[in-house]
């Protein structure tokens, strides 16, 4: 190999761009990781999540389940449908569609909920129900909750009451 064409060849390499990309790309945050941003803890959504759309001008967010999720909490019976929306802003979730929750015999929606401090407030309307942030840490899974062991079953709680998971 000439001289000249080491030369060529070394100049070639140095001025030509590289074959392994060095720039960092950041990948968006989950839904999951979107709700703690705003102050909201991830157990608000459960497990399954697909995706999501976030207006962070607006606040109008979609998120999406990909199928309607049921499960019941702590003797509340919850209903997630395929799409939730509403607009999201720090410590707050209003115009919410997409949520309810079963009192007695009708299925009534969630329309906001709101944090103050270690407290998450729960409204369907005129009525609202406060709940200790702890008991939102984990996401609850579709069809049995947090108790996805026993699903099918039916088990005595400490107030003695009977619950079926479904």
């Amino acid at each position: 190999m000439s001289l000249l064409t080491l030369l060529f060849f070394i100049f070639f390499l140095l001025s030509s761009p590289p074959l392994i990309s060095s720039t960092t790309t950041t990948t968006p945050p989950t839904a999951y990781e979107a709700l703690e941003s705003y102050g909201f803890p991830p157990g608000l959504l459960p497990v399954g999540v697909t995706g999501y759309t976030l207006d962070e001008q607006t606040g109008n967010f979609e998120v999406y389940i990909g199928q309607t999720c049921k499960y019941t909490v702590q003797g509340y019976n919850l209903k997630y449908e395929s799409t939730i929306s509403g607009v999201i802003s720090q410590n707050k979730l209003t115009k919410l569609k997409g949520i309810s929750v079963k009192v007695l015999f009708v299925w009534l929606s969630i329309v906001e909920v709101s944090r103050d401090g270690n407290e998450l407030y729960l409204s369907v309307g005129i009525l609202s129900a406060a709940f200790d942030i702890t008991g939102f840490v984990e996401s609850p899974q579709c069809g049995c909750g947090f108790d996805c062991n026993d699903v099918g079953s039916v088990e005595i709680k400490e107030d003695g009451l009977l619950r079926s998971v479904w």
